[in-house]
């Protein structure tokens, strides 16, 4: 069976009563020209692991397993496990997990999956859960050395959103304090069945080393946060009101870093970013007087 065909997907489903859920972002590749172009992108060898987050029908899960050596997946809807399953027979090579990925101990599962073996991630996440995906990647799944990840146009185009432009936001500085972000390809809807309300893009990430230890990184993005916040208001107001600081402290981090206090957080670049949460980070929370 031809699992990028969107008549043999609706075949399958039938066999197996189902029929897709859009409420849990169920929209499977119907392309196999886009599932070639995912795997290209990804640039599996066979000494490395693979991750994929939303098994779907197992459409990518196979064609990963055809390649990598050792694929860890996650579903977390218990009816499509007996098609995953079905597609997958023969493969030694996969561990699927019934489960929610945002609540998985990921360095334990990672260890004994992989062990200190390479991995990448390659997936067609659901897009409703976009940025707690990243954070988990960024975070509690480390070790991965690239990762290719089909999502939502618009969201994509806000992770490699520069400076200026009216998609910069505090994920393009998360996004891009983490890794070289780049959209592999623009794709359209119809590539899917059922088909999504809007567009899809495929993002590769490759991560970049970490300029900052993990209390000064929460502590940048305390001010990203603070900063986009509120986009109409100056950097002055937007940091002293959503940081809870005094004006004054806030002033000096600004005038520390030549920063102009009447900027805007949408026109500072990540190193202008990382200087300023240095400054308030080494700035005193008290005066004497």
């Amino acid at each position: 069976m031809k699992l990028t065909s969107p008549s043999q997907i609706c075949l399958l489903l039938l066999r197996f009563g189902l029929v897709p859920d859009r409420s849990k972002g169920q929209h499977f590749l119907g392309d196999h020209n886009i599932l070639e172009k995912i795997l290209q992108a990804a640039d599996l060898s066979p000494d490395e692991g693979a991750m994929e987050i939303g098994s779907g029908i197992g459409t990518l899960t196979r064609a990963l397993a055809e390649r990598a050596k050792q694929v860890l997946t996650f579903e977390v809807d218990a009816k499509l496990i007996p098609v995953i399953q079905h597609n997958l027979q023969g493969f030694q090579n996969v561990r699927l997990i019934h489960g929610d990925f945002l609540r998985q101990n990921l360095p334990e599962l990672i260890r004994d999956t992989f062990g200190d073996s390479p991995f990448k991630v390659v997936a067609n996440i659901p897009y409703s859960i976009t940025s707690p995906i990243l954070d988990r990647l960024f975070g509690a799944a480390s070790g991965w050395t690239r990762a290719v990840l089909m999502m939502q146009r618009e969201v994509a185009e806000r992770l490699i959103a520069q400076p200026g432009t009216p998609e910069y936001s505090a994920i393009s500085v998360f996004a891009q304090y983490h890794s070289r972000v780049e959209i592999v390809q623009r794709v359209s809807r119809t590539v899917f069945y059922p088909p999504p309300e809007v567009d899809s893009a495929m993002v590769r990430f490759t991560p970049l080393p970490k300029p900052l230890l993990h209390d000064e990184e929460k502590k940048l993005f305390r001010v990203v946060r603070a900063a986009f916040g509120q986009r109409r208001k100056t950097l002055l107001n937007a940091l002293s009101g959503g940081l809870g600081l005094p004006r004054e402290r806030v002033e000096s981090a600004l005038r520390e870093t030549n920063i102009n206090p009447q900027r805007r957080g949408e026109t500072l670049s990540l190193e202008e970013f990382i200087a300023l949460s240095g400054a308030l980070l080494t700035t005193p929370t008290t005066t004497e007087g």
